[in-house]
């Protein structure tokens, strides 16, 4: 089997089996308790801490764990609008209509109860936020500004220095979903890197373990807990994911080794390239979605137009190619992705849009295999559909 579903969740790598397997064998206590075997496993959390944080060069006291890179986003987005000062007037949210649905359903919802305004961000024909946008939303005075770093689907990635920037001359706080971004490129927060008040992630998209994520809270950041406790810091209650925890320590320390040379990442976006220009060319009509825009190494969206995404994953399945349809828990979904209706993409071809990631274990030889059961299957599938017309 060819996986090229490296968006939706990555192979754990052994050093995190291996961590979380320590923390199942010997580190199992409760990091909480006072007696030794408790404040062993809690050595061995805050080791993993501080692992992660300098895997985005943040301060260990500005990570909190929590369960997934979205309770993060929730985190980050809620606990924010519920530190507001009560007014008339719930607090505003300005965000994209591009993020990923952790996101869009959750301000949806905020707003539909009354726990928040939403204000919706411009984005272009490649769903990159326009920066007067960003200005214009800021005379609002919104409470938070949410932009993705890159995007799930498409792989588009956004000026977020330049967004950060903007909130913090206008004292707004700024948060990144940082979860497609962070072990895949280069992370580095503050004056120097990205000058986020928050920043979400999540290990499994770096070879880690799911059911772990993290925000990164710069200091000073007012945020209401969502989980009261008195774990992290009284930022999330509830007794930690050791074995999440340790393995997401592990995974950081081997991203963090990964990313020190950028060759290996400049080979994985040449082999992305060629991946897309072969099927491009065997495949009449099909469009690569946010081609013209910065987009990360990994990520490629082809459209292929009068078909359904779903009919060419099955199709892709039964021929050993793993794939998906914008995001992986949209999958089911007969409607086509409102990420790429946001940027304009013609139903047409936003119905028969396929995403296919890769990892930095991902190889030229599947992915020459890969390009050619893409170009069998779809074209299989036209003449199926032709005929039946």
């Amino acid at each position: 089997m060819i996986y090229l579903d490296n968006n939706a969740t990555t192979r754990p790598c052994a050093a995190a089996i291996e961590a979380a397997g320590l923390a199942m064998r010997e580190a199992w206590h409760n990091p909480s308790s006072v007696h030794r075997a408790g404040q062993t496993a809690r050595a061995h959390l805050e080791m993993a801490r501080k692992s992660i944080a300098e895997l985005i060069g943040a301060k260990p006291r500005e990570i909190t764990f929590v369960s997934s890179g979205t309770e993060s986003i929730h985190l980050a987005i809620r606990g924010v609008v519920h530190a507001q000062p009560k007014h008339d007037d719930p607090p505003l949210v300005a965000s994209t209509k591009v993020e990923h649905s952790a996101i869009r359903e959750l301000l949806t919802e905020m707003e539909a109860r009354g726990e928040a305004r939403v204000h919706w961000l411009e984005v272009d024909g490649a769903g990159i936020v326009q920066l007067e946008s960003v200005a214009d939303a800021l005379a609002r005075k919104p409470a938070i500004v949410s932009v993705q770093w890159v995007n799930n689907e498409t792989g588009v990635v956004q000026p977020v220095e330049q967004i950060a920037a903007i909130c913090n001359s206008a004292n707004v706080l700024f948060h990144c979903d940082g979860v497609q971004w962070v072990g895949k490129e280069a992370t580095r927060l503050g004056q120097d890197g990205l000058n986020c008040a928050m920043l979400s992630l999540s290990a499994h998209k770096f070879h880690g373990l799911k059911g772990f994520g993290c925000l990164y809270v710069r200091s000073g950041v007012r945020l209401r807990p969502q989980t009261p406790g008195s774990q992290e810091l009284g930022r999330r209650g509830g007794t930690e994911n050791v074995p999440g925890i340790l393995a997401a320590g592990a995974a950081a320390r081997e991203a963090s080794a990964w990313l020190e040379d950028t060759a290996p990442r400049d080979s994985l976006g040449m082999l992305r390239d060629e991946f897309e220009a072969e099927v491009v060319a065997g495949c009449p009509g099909a469009e690569v979605n946010g081609s013209d825009a910065p987009r990360i190494w990994n990520t490629t969206s082809i459209g292929f137009p009068k078909l359904e995404a779903e009919a060419v994953l099955l199709a892709l399945s039964e021929s050993g190619v793993c794939a998906s349809a914008g995001a992986a828990c949209a999958s089911g979904s007969l409607d086509p992705s409102p990420v790429l209706l946001a940027m304009g993409v013609r139903p047409a071809l936003a119905h028969g849009s396929v995403r296919f990631s890769l990892s930095r274990e991902t190889t030229r030889e599947e992915l020459k295999q890969a390009a050619a059961i893409v170009i069998r299957c779809v074209n299989s599938l036209r003449a199926s559909t032709s005929a039946a017309v």
